[in-house]
């Protein structure tokens, strides 16, 4: 431990190449700022409580933290949105969750919850499901941007009981901000190392029956490396209804995003550029019914020499549809109801390499729910898949909450997870990597158990224990470098670990937090060979961070991220902003990995250094 501190603070006096700004002086900046913000506080702001954060996923209707007998993260994005770069890096602040990016701007970042491969994690944008049929690695090209997502709310572990495929090990969704009365424009402007440059633009207006929500974003970078350049666009237009008919939700976005790819995906100078369409819609029918609606067209471009693109090219579009009906029934007894819902989901795929494919699944299920306020809540449920060519699957679920004493609750859960293959998993070929048409569908059961303790209104604790027991794990297997990866099932994929965190708000308007994911998973799975994605997980997550807020508009954040890779040594990464968020001129500034640490989250993916974005947002009318 204290060679690495040794290391830190030898990195730390490593001038930057690019700003020409030492970290001395950023350091002597933050300490000048700290003092004027101390000095000039006047009232402080308050947190919301742990306990009363309402939780969206994991159950069938949102419950608050205290009563959730499950493993949950509620991620609050416009608690301080100037103080994080996108959406990936807010998610970082939770240890359960491995995020290994490949670039910036919102580039092929592949999620993982408690050493999953990323592709076993099922992503959602408002419950309307998001996930890539082509591959996993586009399961993060939301089609909004960031100033529009008011939440990122994460459940540790399977969940196909509700969501179906692709929930093996967790499920995250993207919860879009409903606007107060009145009108509001947001414009913001930022730039920064290795080119950077930036612009927001979201305005929303609206009252109690009718509210829309507009925005745009652009990103652009130069790369922090040769052939490492990016362009990231995405737009969104969000109308919310209340009528006669009911509530009314309509969403519709898209994305552009073109990028080099250089090491991404083996030894190339590659290029890939991606577009998505989305549109759904959530209607009420009644107070016990809903209908749930959606569309999604991903495309993607790529090119494996960017200096000579005709030498390999691929060329994909998948289109996605998604219905759901879902109802909710109380039964008798207080606190107690039976959700239910029919699904059908049809995929289609048209690829230069991949061939023309589609898939049809449709699904029932039913949850029960029991919550009491002094005890805890019970919940059980069955999930019912079947697929074209008459294949079906049988996910059940049983989850509880207890109270044991006044301030502590135990919760538990047991939850079967599966994932069919996507398009790339069976019929992908490269010469870096090899699909496999006869790959089975995975599955898993995981199990978990844990305890809050809600000490005071200012300190949780928090700790879980889980296991998961996968069968024929899909992974990327190969003997050595000489030859290309290959689409495999592996049995005997098991992984053991323990998720804690402090949450401590000594006064109103500061935060301590601290969190901590440890595991191991049984490598024997691999008899001797190398693996590309399963086996790349972190041994230990660590999360510590402080953020303090002062009447007065002014916020300090800092966050310091250690990452310990099975057989790839530790990795520190420390993030600080300093935001002045009151008033119609909101200035900021983002200082990222000022450790300069060298490090990779996937294997030959080489990580930015230390960098730095200034900007300033304008708001105009009701904030």
């Amino acid at each position: 431990m204290v060679e690495s501190f040794l290391w830190v603070r030898e990195a730390l006096g490593v001038r930057s190449l690019r700003l020409k700004i030492s970290v001395k002086s950023v350091g002597v900046l933050a300490v000048v700022l700290a003092l004027a913000v101390v000095g000039k506080a006047q009232e402080t702001q308050k947190i919301p409580e742990v306990r009363s954060t309402v939780v969206v996923v994991g159950t069938p209707a949102p419950l608050t933290e205290e009563e959730s007998p499950r493993s949950t993260e509620t991620l609050e994005v416009q608690q301080y949105p100037l103080a994080f770069t996108d959406l990936n890096d807010l998610m970082r602040d939770d240890p359960s969750v491995d995020l290994e990016q490949r670039g910036g701007g919102g580039v092929q970042a592949d999620l993982s919850i408690w050493g999953s491969s990323y592709e076993q994690t099922l992503v959602l944008l408002n419950g309307w499901r998001v996930n890539d049929a082509e591959t996993s690695h586009f399961n993060l090209d939301l089609p909004v941007p960031m100033e529009m997502v008011g939440s990122v709310n994460v459940l540790h572990g399977a969940g196909s009981t509700l969501y179906g495929s692709d929930a093996v090990s967790g499920v995250v969704d993207f919860v879009t901000v409903k606007p107060a009365s009145g009108a509001t424009l947001k414009l913001r402007e930022e730039g920064g190392s290795f080119g950077q440059d930036d612009q927001v633009a979201v305005a929303s207006w609206g009252g109690k029956k009718f509210s829309e929500v507009i925005g745009g974003a652009r990103d652009f970078s130069d790369g922090f490396m040769v052939d490492r350049g990016y362009r990231s666009e995405e737009g969104s237009s969000e109308t919310r209804v209340r009528s006669v008919l009911g509530d009314s939700d309509v969403l519709i976005g898209g994305s552009d995003r073109s990028f080099g790819a250089n090491q991404f995906y083996g030894d190339y100078n590659s290029w890939e550029r991606t577009k998505e369409w989305f549109a759904g819609i959530n209607q009420q029918v009644d107070k016990k019914t809903e209908v749930v609606l959606a569309y999604r067209r991903h495309s993607d471009l790529f090119v494996l020499l960017a200096n000579d693109p005709a030498y390999y090219k691929n060329q994909y579009d998948d289109d996605s549809w998604q219905g759901e009906v879902r109802r909710r029934d109380d039964l008798p007894w207080k606190g107690a109801a039976i959700y239910s819902g029919l699904e059908a989901n049809v995929d289609e795929i048209d690829s230069t390499n991949l061939g023309d494919h589609g898939r049809n699944r449709g699904a029932g299920y039913v949850d029960f729910e029991l919550t009491g306020k002094r005890w805890g809540t019970i919940s059980g449920g069955m999930r019912e898949e079947m697929f074209s060519g008459g294949i079906s699957v049988a996910t059940p679920s049983a989850a509880m909450s207890y109270w044991v004493a006044k301030k502590v609750k135990v919760r538990a859960s047991v939850e079967r997870g599966f994932r069919l293959p996507t398009y790339v998993d069976l019929y992908y070929s490269d010469p870096s990597t090899i699909g496999n048409p006869n790959l089975k569908p995975e599955s898993v059961w995981n199990v978990d158990g844990g305890a809050d303790w809600y000490w005071s209104n200012r300190l949780t604790l928090t700790a879980t224990v889980f296991h998961s027991n996968q069968t024929d794990a899909i992974d990327y297997v190969r003997a050595d470098a000489s030859v290309p990866w290959q689409a495999e099932n592996l049995n005997g994929v098991k992984f053991t670990g323990v998720d804690a965190g402090v949450d401590w708000r000594p006064v109103a308007g500061q935060e301590f937090r601290l969190g901590l994911t440890t595991l191991e998973g049984a490598q024997s799975a691999l008899n001797g060979l190398q693996s590309e994605y399963v086996f790349n997980y972190p041994v230990q997550n660590a999360v510590a961070e402080w953020v303090g807020r002062w009447g007065n508009g002014w916020m300090l954040r800092q966050r310091l991220r250690v990452v310990n890779r099975v057989d790839r040594g530790v990795s520190p990464v420390w993030d600080a902003s300093v935001v002045y968020d009151r008033g119609r001129v909101q200035p900021y500034l983002q200082m990222t990995n000022l450790s300069n640490t060298g490090y990779q989250e996937i294997v030959g993916v080489q990580m930015p250094g230390r960098a730095f974005v200034g900007g300033v947002q304008v708001v105009v009318g009701r904030r």
